[in-house]
């Protein structure tokens, strides 16, 4: 009955949870701060942030002493010996016993005193991992954010596409109607009237598909959000105006010097020399002595002794403690090879950073002329939908009157709807560019 009822609360909060979900309205913002903290590399690459916390604090302990506790505890037989002698801590034991038991315990302690500078040079490498690992979390919450925005303006692009068709169906099922009335008095053919029709048929399926278009945007931004494809989202689109379209674009070469200074993928790069010129640092070490201070205090027992275990652990007591010098000679070139491939690696990160800069520059270029260019497309497709809409009209009228035949009329419709859609595809490519345009800049991502 307990278990019934867990499972009727567990099954309550689940479809409650669903019944949110469905019933929330997703602006932009909603979409991204979701993406955040559901998205599964992202806590990936929070877990992996934890774990270079970890690596800093094991670093740091090997600073300190070791010290470890053992005990060993032997039976020995002696099958052919009539008597035996051992030595047990200070004691000589005489016993005609073959078989013999003795234990051993030991307290030991090591220290490194000095390594070349290895172990703080470690830390430093696992303080810099952190800090990469840190700039990776932000790097992965700046490609989620440019993902979302991506897919949410072809949303709206493939949204504003339907309406676009709705509208062009519209008008041609009305032209249709108008041609069976044409049709009936005589003015247009029967060739004619089937031109009509095949266009409602084909305007139908530009409809379909641009509906199609817009269900696998939304299934795209579900994926990225963690969602499950066959929840409802109810997008919060908003409506954009010439304003956003044609605001002016900032300077290109202010927004490279921005970016340089807060993308965390250049940091990351910076962070990566640094650590490679520690880990030169540590390789060096290598030619350098190590001086290890150690320390035991240790006993023995045996049960051939006469003493009980007490007296054998209090006479048998003894205190070392030492100091070790290691100097490499000859270490089968080991030392010369990770200096060498450090340096290679050194030079392999500062390469990897002019590579970074280099693909940095190229994106914010490629953004800002295609803002520019899909600007002036949609200066001219703006004129071009006006003046396609006055010739549309004049010719639709025309044919209203038995002036214009199918194929003008039809050509004139197609010339509008292509201009449409230009400036619509004009429209969003500007916006988009300019919004990422905008985020590699140091702005936040809206519309």
């Amino acid at each position: 009955m307990k278990q019934r009822s867990l499972f009727l609360i567990a099954t309550l909060a689940a479809s409650l949870h669903l019944s949110a979900q469905e019933g929330k309205q997703w602006t932009l913002n909603d979409c991204i701060n979701y993406a955040l903290e559901k998205n599964i590399q992202l806590q990936q690459n929070k877990l992996s942030l934890e774990e270079s916390e970890i690596d800093i604090k094991s670093a740091r302990a090997a600073l300190f002493p070791s010290l470890s506790f053992s005990t060993g505890h032997n039976i020995v037989n002696r099958p052919y010996q009539e008597n035996s002698a051992t030595v047990s801590g200070s004691e000589i034991i005489s016993s005609d016993s073959k078989t013999t038991y003795n234990g051993s315990y030991s307290l030991n302690a090591q220290w490194t005193l000095w390594n070349g500078g290895k172990r703080l040079n470690n830390i430093k490498q696992q303080k810099t991992n952190r800090d990469i690992a840190n700039l990776t979390v932000e790097e992965t919450e700046n490609m989620l954010q440019e993902e979302i925005a991506k897919i949410f303006i072809q949303i709206l692009y493939a949204d504003e596409s339907v309406e676009i068709n709705k509208g062009t169906l519209e008008v041609s099922q009305a032209t249709y109607e108008r041609g069976k009335e044409l049709f009936k008095e005589g003015s247009i053919s029967k060739a004619d009237l089937a031109q009509l029709e095949s266009q409602v048929s084909n305007d139908q399926y530009q409809l379909v598909t641009a509906e199609s278009s817009l269900r696998n945007y939304k299934l795209q931004l579900k994926q990225l959000l963690e969602l499950d494809g066959t929840e409802e989202m109810d997008l919060v689109l908003p409506e954009l105006n010439d304003e956003h379209v044609m605001e002016l674009l900032p300077s290109q070469q202010d927004i490279y010097q921005t970016a340089l200074n807060t993308r965390p993928e250049i940091q990351s790069g910076k962070l990566s020399i640094d650590n490679a010129k520690l880990a030169i640092s540590t390789a060096k070490a290598g030619y350098y002595p190590s001086i290890s201070l150690s320390a035991s205090t240790s006993s023995m027992t045996n049960n051939a002794s006469q003493n009980n275990w007490a007296q054998q652990m209090k006479y048998g007591w003894n205190n070392t403690i030492g100091v070790s010098l290691s100097i490499p000679i000859f270490d089968n070139r080991q030392n010369k090879t990770n200096v060498q491939k450090a340096k290679i690696q050194y030079s392999t990160t500062q390469l990897d950073l002019v590579n970074k800069q280099k693909e940095l520059y190229t994106t914010i270029e490629t953004l800002w002329l295609d803002a520019l260019n899909a600007q002036q497309q949609y200066a001219a497709a703006e004129s071009k939908v006006k003046s396609s809409q006055t010739s549309f009209d004049m010719v639709s009228e025309q044919f209203n009157l038995g002036m214009k035949n199918t194929v003008e009329l039809l050509t004139e419709k197609n010339n509008l709807q292509s201009a449409r859609q230009e400036r619509v595809q004009a429209k969003y490519m500007a916006i988009l560019d300019r919004t990422l345009l905008n985020f590699y800049a140091g702005q936040e991502i809206k519309l």
